[in-house]
């Protein structure tokens, strides 16, 4: 097992949710394999029980587990599950001496260090162990299940595809001569960031309201990010945003390179009116097997599905019942 890093925990209730008296909260930490220290939140239904189902949570891209993930580990511990959300390596209360950077292989591998952590909890039954991840970490949420079969079922909601997105831009707009000019300004910046203690980022959410001449997609993620609504301080979108030398970490990788590898549950939830709705259908078609599901929330956008909006657009009592169909003793 690696070394742990002191992290300096907040101790106080800075969520962008209530805290709810059914369950207990409490901070803990745990290493990934490349020696990162993670912080997450525990949340452990008042009942607890031996051998519960057991639920991790991230996302959504640029978020901290204050924020949506939290919501979501909270409400379904409400309903049952010992759940967890957590920072991503390098975000939020997490390690890594670089910050606000990302990587599809090392936030892959931190959602197997999560199940790592989670599985050696004497109340947690190792076989009932599922994810989900919001926002571009329900790619990545689905790529950690190719990897690991001890995760037996997957929610991926509001989905992205970030490679996809990195390579070919949004609704695949893009082009590779596009890509190409990007690589070449990240390539420059590198070279004269080496020396340098700082790092160009690329801005977080435009400030609230946005102009009215961006896309709807983007005047939502203002609504959220920058308002009450879901603002925190160490979310990477609700301040400077990521660090631009990230930016090609994306372009040259896919997720799910082997979707027959997934044999384990998934369900994909989206917005009828999500702008990213065509990735999570676009990738629902590549996987296999009769235990895959695709459900479409009528009238939510993507950011909907982050809080449940005005409207408690988030479909609860449909994810519990996924988890509950497969997180069970497969003997019987």
């Amino acid at each position: 097992m690696f070394k742990k890093e002191e992290l300096k925990l907040t101790q106080e209730w800075d969520k962008t949710f209530e805290k709810s008296d059914l369950v207990d909260h409490q901070k803990v930490t745990f290493v990934n394999h490349f020696g990162i220290t993670l912080a997450a939140d525990l949340y452990t239904p008042k009942n607890k029980e031996e051998k519960m189902k057991a639920l991790v949570v991230c996302g959504p891209f640029g978020a901290v587990k204050e924020q949506a993930s939290g919501l979501y580990a909270q409400t379904m511990a409400e309903r049952g599950f010992v759940t967890m959300a957590f920072d991503p390596s390098f975000t939020g209360e997490s390690g890594g001496n670089a910050r606000d950077v990302y990587s599809l292989d090392i936030n892959t591998e931190d959602f197997q260090a999560a199940i790592d952590f989670i599985s050696q909890l004497d109340y947690i039954d190792k076989e009932k162990i599922g994810i989900i991840g919001i926002c571009g970490w329900g790619c990545i949420a689905l790529n950690a299940a190719a990897n690991d079969p001890r995760i037996k079922a997957t929610a991926a909601i509001t989905m992205y595809d970030m490679p996809r997105v990195g390579a070919w831009g949004y609704f695949d707009e893009g082009s590779a001569d596009a890509r190409y000019e990007t690589k070449k300004t990240i390539a420059q910046l590198r070279t004269k960031e080496y020396l340098s203690d700082t790092f160009e980022k690329a801005g977080g959410c435009l400030e609230y309201p946005a102009p009215d001449d961006v896309p709807d997609f983007v005047k939502q993620y203002s609504a959220y990010y920058k308002t009450k609504r879901g603002y925190h301080p160490r979310s990477v979108n609700s301040n400077a945003g990521w660090v631009l030398q990230s930016t090609t970490g994306w372009m040259n990788n896919a997720i799910l390179t082997h979707p027959e590898d997934l044999r384990n549950a998934v369900l994909i939830v989206h917005g009828e009116k999500a702008h990213s709705r065509y990735m999570g259908e676009d990738t629902f078609k590549k996987l296999q097997g009769d235990n895959k599901s695709l459900l479409i929330v009528k009238n939510a956008t993507h950011t909907d599905l982050y809080d449940g909006g005005d409207h408690h657009y988030i479909p609860f009592d449909k994810i519990q019942a996924f988890f509950d169909q497969y997180l069970v003793d497969e003997k019987k």
